[in-house]
């Protein structure tokens, strides 16, 4: 895309990489304190499980307590081409870890690194996604709950491109019709926040090293259905806040009255250190009934 296309699409979009940053002054009692922690990408090495503990301790010792976890995806540091053995002892560190370490509630989103993609187990039953499913006891790779007077919907971004060898962020048409049927079985009074591990919007595309006239935009980076998922959103003025991980770094994009917050990564540059300038961390969200919110990010 060249620059002159690109900022004249961005007309209408506001994006700055908010680090940590103070709530905004609000008279309202929040409904329900969310964290957002994504990218977790767990594994013995480097010393992630001590510092994916003191992710966890650090949230569970927020003021006023947190009331709900929402994890973005890549629970574990890489399923794509995996042998078994490998795979099976990255979701029992998670499982330990969740077990001993928290005591909120938590729900899952799957991300491109908690599929199964190795080419010698198409065959086998718990192939693709089905091993997260049921790691994570779920029926589905996306639904939807309420809580606090929200609803959460929690989206599946990752699918197989058009020659079937990697990934790329959409819903498909199957999902994209589910999504559809949510929305307007919604009251249009209850307000609602959508998680996906690929990112709807993001600007983040566009911090490149060497552009000299264009940038490179590809189809794994951000979700290729923005622009039909928007036009639903225009349809549901109650969409309002949707989160998201995959880069590894914080930004925050406002389009059309939606909130589109990409969190960063507990585990920032795959535990070397901070991702360009995002350190680790996670998303700290503040929820009110009348459908507003104050979000922060949070270096643990």
């Amino acid at each position: 895309m060249q620059r002159r296309s690109i900022l004249k699409s961005l007309g209408g979009i506001i994006s700055a990489p908010i680090l940590g940053h103070p709530f905004q002054a609000n008279t309202q009692t929040p409904v329900l304190r969310v964290v957002h922690l994504t990218d977790v990408h767990l594994k013995d090495e480097l010393g992630a499980p001590e510092k994916f503990v003191r992710c966890l301790h650090h949230i569970q010792n927020q003021t006023p307590k947190v009331d709900l976890l929402l994890n973005g995806g890549d629970i574990v540091f890489d399923m794509n081409k995996e042998n078994i053995s490998t795979i099976n002892n990255q979701w029992k560190l998670v499982h330990h870890t969740m077990k001993e370490e928290c005591s909120l509630p938590i729900h899952y989103c799957l991300g491109n690194h908690d599929v199964w993609w190795y080419e010698d187990s198409k065959a086998l039953p718990l192939y693709g996604k089905q091993y997260a499913l049921s790691q994570l006891q779920l029926n589905n790779s996306y639904y939807s709950l309420i809580q606090g007077g929200w609803k959460i919907i929690i989206l599946d971004s990752t699918h197989l491109d058009i020659d079937d060898t990697w990934y790329i962020g959409k819903l498909g048409d199957k999902q994209f019709s589910w999504l559809e049927e949510e929305l307007n079985s919604t009251n249009p009074a209850m307000p609602v926040l959508i998680m996906s591990h690929i990112p709807i919007l993001t600007a983040l595309l566009m911090i490149q090293d060497d552009v000299v006239n264009r940038w490179q935009m590809l189809g794994g980076d951000m979700h290729t259905d923005t622009a039909r998922i928007i036009s639903l959103f225009n349809k549901h003025t109650n969409v309002k806040l949707c989160l998201s991980g995959h880069l590894h770094m914080r930004d925050k994009v406002v389009y059309n009255n939606v909130t589109y917050l990409c969190n960063g990564a507990v585990s920032g540059a795959w535990w070397e250190g901070n991702m360009r300038e995002t350190k680790p961390g996670y998303g700290l969200i503040d929820l009110h009934a009348d459908g507003s919110f104050e979000e922060r990010y949070v270096n643990y």
